[in-house]
């Protein structure tokens, strides 16, 4: 089987929750001997195929941007040749311009959308886009949706529940680095041994700012791994805020960071809207067996994290809510050992990359046998 991917961005030019759960679900679909390929945007690599893992990605220049979405003139001559030769194609949304390629092209093979998440910013451009979402959506074959509270919750998808299934969205161990001890070492130094950590790419729907306000004034120490649109926001309120108790790391190698993830207290997801649709990183933590704090926003970041369960969930936008959970888990440790075991339980179960690419793989042959 040949399938192809198509989204906006993609490693190695840049990575994030989308690039990480493609990646995933690529290798591990080439891994059982399929033919896998990914075609995105870049400003930065040679418009030319290069091998990532087991698969193949194809950069296509960039040429602008408006409003957070990228357009290329060169990539509907790319998508075509690599959509003839595909099986399925399976596009990512939301990319409005990802809807023009897949019209324009007037590709007719099987087709999948994974449905990362409802646009939620640019609503004055939404309104102009919609009839052409509605168009695209209703077009594609089967829609998936990375969760059942976002399933539950998102307008758009109830219009599409005849077609629409669940798979989570599942990581791999063995992918990440096993951290060496003197890479423990050096972390453990620098930042001790209970610290409350936060991964992930640094934009407005994280709700960090509410962190920085929820940490002010105590000895809750964070430190946060990622960089982004709004860092250097992010800086400036902690430095009015005097904080001290808090690092900003940057963006770390993969091995640092499972040191991070392996040395850390709990780990503290406080994204406030719901362009947060799952929370790559808030699994990783539930990988490495770490109580979670994150809050409830309808999405799918609350069904990583069970409130009680595998860790507490607060009322969005609420940094006294926010503070009291960090609090309580640092009060109450063994409780917080209890809820890092079963997080990592919830992890085996639902959760794996196995798993998901197996469902995947399941929802290619349904489609191509026309069921």
């Amino acid at each position: 089987m040949k399938v192809l991917h198509f989204f906006k961005t993609h490693l190695p030019d840049s990575w994030g929750g989308t690039q990480s759960f493609i990646h995933q679900l690529a290798y591990g679909t080439a891994q059982r001997g399929h033919v896998v390929d990914v075609l995105f945007l870049s400003r930065e690599l040679p418009p030319r195929p290069l091998t990532v893992a087991n698969y193949t990605v194809h950069p296509a220049s960039l040429s602008f941007e408006v409003a957070s979405t990228g357009f290329s003139l060169s990539v509907f001559k790319r998508f075509a040749e690599l959509a003839n030769k595909a099986d399925v194609i399976h596009y990512h949304f939301p990319w409005p311009f990802m809807d023009v390629v897949h019209f324009a092209t007037r590709i007719s093979k099987p087709s999948i959308v994974t449905y990362h998440s409802d646009i939620v910013r640019q609503r004055h451009a939404l309104k102009l886009y919609r009839p052409l979402k509605r168009r695209f959506l209703q077009s594609v074959d089967r829609i998936v949706a990375t969760s059942p509270n976002y399933f539950a919750t998102s307008e758009v998808l109830r219009r599409y529940q005849s077609k629409t299934s669940v798979i989570p969205i599942g990581i791999d161990r063995s992918v990440y680095p096993e951290p060496s001890d003197a890479s423990l070492d050096r972390w453990r130094a620098r930042v001790g041994g209970q610290f409350f950590l936060f991964v992930g790419m640094l934009r407005y729907y994280k709700g960090l700012h509410i962190l920085l306000d929820a940490i002010s004034g105590t000895n809750l120490p964070v430190v946060i791994v990622g960089s982004g649109p709004v860092e250097q926001e992010l800086r400036k309120h902690a430095q009015r805020l005097n904080l001290s108790n808090v690092l900003f790391l940057g963006t770390l190698p993969e091995e640092d960071k499972a040191a991070l993830l392996t040395l850390c207290f709990a780990v503290v997801f406080p994204s406030h809207l719901r362009s947060e649709a799952f929370g790559i990183s808030l699994l990783e933590g539930a990988m490495f067996g770490k109580p979670m704090i994150s809050s409830e926003i309808g999405t799918g970041t609350t069904f990583v994290n069970v409130a009680g369960e595998t860790g507490l969930v607060v009322p969005p936008s609420d940094h006294e809510a926010l503070r009291q959970a960090m609090t309580y888990l640092v009060e109450h440790p063994d409780e917080a050992a209890q809820m890092g075991h079963r997080a990592r339980q919830r992890y085996e179960t639902l959760f794996t990359a196995d798993m998901m690419v197996e469902k995947y793989l399941q929802l290619y042959e349904d489609i191509l046998a026309g069921t």
